[in-house]
C-alpha cells in the first residue's frame, strides 16, 4: 500500500530536527591537548595571551636599516651585527645595515628591510659591508607587533568546529589545551533478516550489510564515539531490547532501514513503546523516509534516534544532510549547515522533480560538474565517484551552463 503522507520540506524538517538537538545538547566537556583536538567543538572561547607577533621582525631574509640612510641606489653601509630567527640584536646605529633573517626580531634603530637580492655582500674587516642596491621605504618587510592577534583578543568562538589551522592559531597564542565538548556518543545498529556481514555466503534473498560499514564510516569521520550493535532481528521484542540497552549511555541511536510503515519494519512501534517517535515522508531525493524521537532510560535520561532509509545512497544522502546538522546542534557547534559553493553544469538534466534533489556530481577538467549517469538510490558507486552533490531544488531543470549550488562531501561532514 503507497504511503500517502504528506512530504514534508527539507528546511523545515532540520528545524525540528535542530531543536530536538539543542533540546538534548551535550554538556559535558573535557580539557584536551591542543595537539589532540582537530575537529572536536570547542566549549570555552580562545582569547590570546599575547600579541602576534610580539615584536616586530621582518618577513625577508636581508638587511635591517634606517631608510633614510639609503637615498640613491648603491649606497654602502658596514654591517654591524648578524641577526638570526629567535635572536634580539642590539640597537643599530645610524649609518649600518644588520644581516637579518626571516622572522627575526627588528632591532631598535632599524625601520626597514631590504631583501638580500637587492644587496650586495662587500669583503671587509668584521662583517664586512653592504652595498644596497634598491631604495627603501620605511617599514618595508616589517611585520608589526599585534599586527597578527592583539592580546586579550578572542580568536576562536564557543561553538567552532576545531580546524587545523584553528589548532595552529590556538597555539600561536600559547594555548597548550583546549576545553571542548565531549565527541557525541551514538549506538549504531541495522534492522533486517535479509542482511549478511561481508565475508558470509550470500543465501538468496539476502543482501550484504553495506550499510553498517557506510554509517560507521560516517560517524568516524564526524567524531563520534561509537558503540556498534550489529545487525536487529526483525522482531518487535528483539527491537525494543536492543534500543533498551542502546539507549543507556549514548546521545543518538542510530539505524538504517525499518522506519516504513510495513508489517516487518519494527523500528517505529519499538521506539514509541520505550519514548516518542516521528515518522516523516522528507521531500527530498533520494532519502524520503525519516524517523526522529527519543528513548527513554530507567534513569529519566533521553537518547535521541534517528532511523534512517535502508537504500544504500538514501542513507548516505540523509546522513550528510540530516544527521549531521544534529550531531553538530548536540555539540554547540555554531555553523550546522555547508556554504556549499556556486558551480557551472555541464550537463543537462531535463526532468524536473517535485522534491528537492541531490544529484551525485564531480568536477571536469574544465573546471565545470559532470553528473553520474545512473542517480538511482541503490547506485552507492556514484557516492564514491562524485565530490559531493548538487543542491537542486523542486520543480528545477538544469541546463548545460547553469550556475548550480554545490555541495562538497567534505565540507558536508566537516
Amino acid at each position: 500500500m503507497a504511503d500517502r503522507r504528506p512530504l514534508m520540506p527539507l528546511d523545515a524538517v532540520l528545524e525540528r530536527l535542530v531543536a530536538g538537538a539543542r533540546a538534548h545538547a551535550i554538556t559535558a566537556t573535557e580539557t584536551v591537548s591542543t595537539f589532540d583536538a582537530l575537529g572536536r567543538v570547542l566549549a570555552v572561547p580562545v582569547s590570546s595571551a599575547l600579541d602576534v607577533p610580539p615584536a616586530d621582525n621582518t618577513s625577508m631574509d636581508g638587511y635591517a636599516l634606517h631608510a633614510a640612510d639609503v637615498a640613491s641606489p648603491g649606497a654602502v653601509l658596514a654591517v654591524a651585527q648578524r641577526i638570526p630567527a629567535g635572536s634580539v640584536g642590539q640597537p643599530l646605529a645610524r649609518g649600518s645595515a644588520a644581516r637579518i633573517f626571516t622572522g627575526a626580531q627588528i632591532p631598535a634603530g632599524a625601520d626597514a628591510v631590504v631583501m638580500q637580492e637587492d644587496c650586495e655582500a662587500l669583503a671587509g674587516e668584521g662583517l664586512g659591508a653592504v652595498r644596497v642596491n634598491a631604495v627603501p621605504r620605511a617599514g618595508q618587510w616589517i611585520r608589526r607587533r599585534g599586527e597578527d592577534i592583539r592580546c586579550d583578543a578572542e580568536v576562536l568562538a564557543q561553538g567552532s568546529r576545531l580546524s587545523a589551522a584553528a589548532l595552529g592559531l590556538a597555539a600561536s597564542v600559547g594555548a597548550a589545551t583546549l576545553t571542548v565538548v565531549h565527541r557525541p556518543r551514538v549506538a549504531l545498529m541495522s534492522t533486517g533478516d535479509e542482511l549478511v556481514m561481508p565475508g558470509q555466503p550470500l543465501p538468496p534473498g539476502a543482501i550484504y550489510n553495506s550499510n553498517r560499514y557506510l554509517l560507521r564510516g560516517l560517524l568516524q569521520a564526524a567524531g563520534c564515539e561509537i558503540t556498534d550493535f550489529g545487525i536487529v532481528p526483525d522482531r518487535r521484542e528483539a527491537t525494543i531490547a536492543a534500543l533498551r540497552e542502546a539507549a543507556i549511555g549514548h546521545d543518538l541511536i542510530l539505524t538504517s532501514g525499518g522506519v516504513s510503515t510495513g508489517e516487518e519494519d519494527h523500528i517505529r512501534p519499538a521506539v514509541q513503546a520505550q519514548g516518542w517517535i516521528e515518522n516523516w515522508q522528507v521531500a527530498i531525493k533520494p532519502g524520503k523516509p525519516l524517523a526522529f524521537g527519543g528513548v527513554r532510560c530507567d534513569d529519566g535520561s533521553v537518547a535521541l534516534f534517528m532511523g534512517l532509509p535502508g537504500n544504500p545512497v538514501s542513507c548516505f544522502v540523509n546522513f550528510l544532510v540530516t544527521v549531521s546538522p544534529v550531531l553538530r546542534a548536540m555539540q554547540g557547534a555554531a555553523a550546522l549547515q555547508p556554504r556549499g559553493l556556486r558551480a557551472r553544469a555541464d550537463f543537462d538534466w531535463p526532468r524536473a522533480d517535485r522534491r528537492r534533489e541531490f544529484l551525485r556530481a564531480r568536477f571536469n577538467d574544465a573546471g565545470g560538474l559532470e553528473l553520474y549517469a545512473n542517480q538511482s538510490s541503490g547506485v552507492l558507486s556514484s557516492a564514491v565517484w562524485g565530490d559531493g552533490l548538487i543542491d537542486n531544488p523542486a520543480g528545477q531543470t538544469i541546463a548545460r551552463g547553469d550556475m548550480v549550488r554545490f555541495l562538497p562531501f567534505l565540507e558536508l561532514l566537516g
